[in-house]
């Protein structure tokens, strides 16, 4: 585990361009989904020794129904030899965002955030499990549905009301690749094969959720060539904080697969 980069500030997700329209939550017919995942973010980097472990427990988790797991590579390692080929500003500025709102003065890898509230060195198995039954433990509490269905035209999106008075949360959509292998050819990992899963290519905030029903509608437009075979929706109140629900779409009809 090597201690990064000082967070300054915290840079906010700007609101996604997108197209909303007014469409009753009832219309997505059928139960009510089941228990929510819980979200596993893992902060790692191809040109980290350390992240090797991390990213392997990463891929053992992809095979929980009950786990949302989520690798999202940052940037910070580019200097040292090797330039991530999967990596973004966009997932490094999510880190940062943590570290100011968990009160960290640094950034790291492997680091793994648990529902958005638990900080785990991504590489220790035990702590990790650990915080992840904790979570699913105490779930239900404060948590609101997430459907999502695709059409012709559009991905629509659906969150319940809270029973009670609730913060407001982001909602966040993640454009994920199931697997990614890469050819390491320079740095820690040099000469090394690796395949992560569950790549975050794309993330970005589409609406803002403030205790109410809502429903958000994106065109088929805005989302067509980015890289992904899956979909997930998170709601985080405060935007990096307590992540109160979330769904996953596999495989929607406008990804490149």
């Amino acid at each position: 585990m090597v201690p990064a980069m000082t967070s300054s500030s915290v840079v906010r997700a700007g609101l996604w361009a997108l197209v909303c329209c007014v469409w009753a939550l009832p219309s997505f017919a059928g139960p009510p989904p089941a228990r929510r995942p819980v979200v596993v973010e893992l902060f790692t980097s191809q040109g980290c020794s350390s992240c090797v472990p991390a990213d392997a427990l990463l891929t053992r988790l992809t095979r929980r129904s009950d786990v949302l797991p989520l690798s999202l590579p940052v940037t910070y390692w580019d200097m040292l030899g090797w330039k991530d080929t999967l990596a973004s500003d966009a997932n490094t500025r999510r880190q940062k965002a943590y570290a100011a709102t968990m009160g960290h003065g640094a950034v790291y890898t492997p680091q793994m955030i648990v529902d958005g509230i638990t900080d785990v060195v991504g590489s220790r198995e035990p702590q990790v499990l650990s915080a992840i039954d904790a979570r699913a433990r105490d779930a239900d509490a404060g948590d609101v549905p997430v459907f999502l269905r695709e059409t012709q035209n559009e991905l629509q999106i659906g969150i319940g009301g809270a029973e009670r008075s609730a913060a407001p949360a982001t909602v966040w959509m993640f454009h994920i690749k199931n697997a990614a292998t890469v050819a390491i050819g320079g740095g820690e990992n040099g000469g090394r094969t690796m395949t992560y899963r569950n790549v975050v290519g794309d993330l970005r905030a589409v609406g803002q959720w403030k205790g109410e029903p809502l429903a958000i509608d994106l065109p088929r437009s805005e989302m067509e060539g980015l890289p992904h075979d899956s979909v997930a929706v998170v709601v985080q109140h405060g935007g990096f904080g307590h992540i109160v629900g979330a769904a996953v779409l596999a495989h929607p009809e406008f990804a490149p697969l």
